[in-house]
């Protein structure tokens, strides 16, 4: 009895790939080969991107001109004597990039390689984290009261006091 499996989007992706990204003259798989998650912090973003089986040593981060680059490397790991007769996993070279915006400290960024997935910690600038905008209540309006209107109330006021001493 011998031992297969048969993905069928996994065989027509692998397919794919080997017919419009020759890996032998070392060209880059596309960015859907290294899986990202963004999570926002109130004070930074936090990517994770999964690279299992990848050596440290081939790992890449660069920033340049605001685009973040990812680039990692996977070989094969089979002596002379051993042939694969299953292979799902692929090898080669991977590369990812992230557009970063304006609101982020570049020189700020940090990265690290722990259970096959790569964290990077890209900090916001100061600019970019959300405050509070005070609102001040706005000053009374002042009425300007005429002259002739204060004289008026007060003669008026006069009048009814000697209506009143009248009547009684």
């Amino acid at each position: 009895m011998l031992l297969t499996t048969f993905d069928a989007l996994g065989e027509f992706d692998r397919i794919a790939r080997r017919a419009f990204t020759p890996t032998r003259t070392g060209s880059v798989q596309p960015a859907a080969g290294i899986r990202m998650d963004a999570i926002r912090r109130p004070h930074e973003i936090e990517l994770r991107f999964d690279l299992p089986g990848i050596d440290t040593d081939s790992l890449e981060v660069t920033v340049d001109r605001g685009v973040l680059s990812i680039s990692a490397r996977r070989s094969q790991e089979f002596g002379e004597d051993e042939t694969p007769f299953i292979r799902q996993r692929v090898m080669g070279s991977f590369a990812h990039r992230v557009r970063l915006s304006d609101s982020v400290n570049a020189d700020g960024i940090e990265a690290a390689y722990e259970g096959g997935v790569l964290t990077v910690r890209v900090p916001l600038q100061e600019k970019a984290l959300p405050r509070k905008v005070e609102v001040r209540a706005a000053a009374p309006a002042v009425e300007a009261v005429s002259t002739e209107a204060a004289g008026a109330e007060e003669a008026g006021t006069e009048a009814a006091g000697t209506e009143e001493t009248a009547a009684a």
